[in-house]
């Protein structure tokens, strides 16, 4: 399964590999000494490695086979992105861009076509993005789905040299970069702005209808792949919104202090806010992939192992998870989660292959499980997920869980032209379910038809921008009165959902790109999912009501608890507070004792003394 890596130093036309950029922006460091080198950081990214990528190899691979009357479309579409190096030259040469090797016609991944395979294989390089120009449509439909502008400043006879090298900074040194590389380095303010992303990371795709004809018939009716652009735009993180960042400021954070960024010459003065090519993102699985496959998918660059470090630490802010209130009350358990959204687009974003679920526990004392929702088995299926067990199904969006099977998944599931569900990305018609986490600020009530809210979730009062509020309640029948129970929620994450990727599968008999992708993930040591954040709470099993940081104000009781018994309230480790005039009294726990009754909200006297 050895695959050849492709030549980083390659020079072409048009574009040149980053081993060349290498030679200068490489052996970088900051004030602190730490590694900053531009091209080690990006080599470990899922930008270099977009067509090494063994799971897009194999998605489009299926899609051919399925669909093979559009593939000119599809080559095209999906090199786009992946290998916009070898794309965008067959466009200016005059060739039809081609992924794979299809009979006589060499494709671009093949290791024969000596024209393409090393800019293929560079992927989402230096010279590419650098060169993207400010054609005046950026962040618009025509500035979206991989329509990005790089000018032909060969074929007229102009000198090489003067190939742009845009970047962050004004008044570059020119010279060294005209003599060593052949480009000219240029301030380009649109290399730092949300809309140059968007390029890429807002795609709308074709899609056919159960005949197999093209029945999207505008680039306005086609199917929203992903839209992460638009979901920022949409937030409270756009630009002059009150959270205000750019795809960059979290993707390529910035480095403290003013640093060099290259190594020649050496009088070169160091430059502030220098944004670091790490390009993180969330999906540990594939990078994990890619290390322990290094000679199958012709991977050469080293440090994956911090890269996917790194990684993990970057998902685990994008979201979190909280125990609002807990309660036991008539043998009955009553749990309020929240599960917060720190990202500036949906969670999970990026391809409908991604999915985020909740694993809710409850065990005794004795560690006993009571209660679970969402359990991930071995084989990367959600106990439980209807999808997982019959692949064109529909596991709900919940406002309240009462059951093991039942699970809470924010996910994207897409809908064909006979309204079926269907994994077949030209089959695409729109989502039938997208409950996906939406960003501070987002409101669905005005959201455009792209990024809009599928399904239950869109009714759901408690799904609002920034965090959706869900209720599991649980039986404790059979539970000892006065025993303690425990309950755990976590909040993962999965790029790659198991009824998506067991759709994929039927065609590994007839595609050798999908059998060697599912031999590779179906090996035991391969990550299945990760853990975004937990909440951890003990409960005390007591006759009456009990709860955890309630608060007391004036003749409200806020809490979501209803409690039947008691006719007394007593508060523990309690404090009193003045919140703009009005007195509040909070308790760390309340206990509401047999006769007395609350549903909040709820009114009744308090004397607070």
């Amino acid at each position: 399964m050895a695959a050849e890596t492709g030549n980083p130093f390659f020079t072409h036309t048009y574009f040149t590999g980053s081993g060349q950029c290498a030679d200068c922006h490489n052996s970088l460091i900051d004030n602190n000494s730490n590694d900053i080198s531009i091209v080690t950081d990006w080599s470990t990214s899922m930008m270099a490695n977009g067509t090494r990528d063994p799971y897009w190899r194999a998605k489009v691979a299926s899609e051919l086979h399925r669909n093979p009357q559009i593939s000119g479309e599809l080559n095209d579409k999906c090199s786009r992105c992946h290998a916009p190096m070898a794309n965008d030259s067959a466009h200016k040469l005059g060739d039809n861009p081609q992924i794979f090797t299809e009979g006589m016609s060499v494709g671009f991944l093949d290791p024969a076509n000596s024209r393409y395979f090393d800019m293929a294989m560079d992927a989402v390089s230096c010279t590419a993005c650098h060169q993207m120009e400010d054609n005046g449509k950026l962040g618009t439909l025509e500035g979206v789905s991989g329509k990005f502008t790089i000018d032909d400043y060969v074929a007229d006879g102009t000198d090489k040299v003067n190939r742009p090298a845009y970047g962050q900074y004004a008044d570059p040194r020119q010279a060294p970069m005209q003599n060593f590389v052949e480009f000219t380095p240029e301030f380009g303010a649109h290399t730092s702005t949300s809309e140059f992303c968007a390029i890429c990371h807002d795609l709308k795709t074709p899609f056919v209808d159960a005949n197999g004809d093209i029945a999207s018939t505008t680039p306005e009716s086609e199917f929203p792949e992903q839209m992460a652009y638009s979901e920022w735009e949409h937030s409270d993180f756009a630009d002059g919104k009150p959270k205000a960042s750019t795809c960059q400021d979290c993707h390529m954070p910035k480095v403290a202090g003013s640093v060099k960024i290259a190594t020649r010459p050496f009088n070169l003065n160091p430059r502030p806010d220098f944004a670091k090519h790490t390009f993180h993102g969330a999906n540990t699985v594939m990078l994990d992939m890619l290390n322990r496959n290094k000679d199958a998918l012709g991977v050469a660059a080293t440090g994956f192992e911090r890269t996917i470090t790194d990684t993990r630490s970057f998902l685990q802010q994008a979201a979190a998870i909280t125990i609002n209130s807990s309660v036991v009350a008539n043998g009955k358990l009553s749990v309020n989660l929240r599960v917060s959204n720190h990202s500036g687009h949906k969670f999970p974003s990026g391809y409908p292959s991604r999915r985020a679920y909740i694993h809710f526990t409850v065990k005794d004392s004795n560690n006993t499980v009571l209660f679970e929702s969402g359990h991930l088995n071995n084989n990367g299926s959600i106990s439980g997920a209807s999808t997982d067990t019959n692949l064109y199904s529909i596991e709900p969006h919940y406002q309240e869980i009462t059951s093991q099977d039942q699970v809470q998944i924010y996910e994207p599931i897409m809908e064909n032209t006979d309204q079926e569900v269907t994994h077949t990305l030209l089959r695409a018609a729109r989502y039938a379910k997208d409950n996906r986490l939406l960003p501070a600020g987002f409101d669905k009530s005005t959201a455009p038809s792209d990024i809009a809210v599928r399904g239950a979730a869109a009714n759901d009062p408690d799904f609002i921008g920034g965090s959706d509020d869900i209720v599991y309640t649980i039986d404790l029948a059979g539970v000892n009165a006065g025993e303690d129970i425990r309950v755990e929620a976590e909040i993962r994450y999965q790029p790659l959902a198991f009824g998506h990727l067991q759709d994929m599968f039927k065609d590994s008999a007839a595609v050798a790109q999908v059998n060697s992708f599912k031999t590779l993930f179906e090996a035991a040591e391969t990550l299945r999912d990760e853990r975004v954040d937990s909440s951890l709470n003990t409960i005390a099993n007591r006759p009456g009501c009990s709860g955890e940081n309630v608060v007391l104000k004036h003749i409200d009781i806020s809490t979501l608890f209803i409690c039947e018994a008691g006719n007394s309230i007593t508060a523990a480790d309690f404090s009193v507070t003045s919140d703009q005039g009005n007195a509040q009294l909070k308790a760390k726990t309340l206990s509401l004792q047999p006769g007395f009754r609350v549903s909040a909200p709820a009114v009744f006297s308090a004397s607070i003394l």
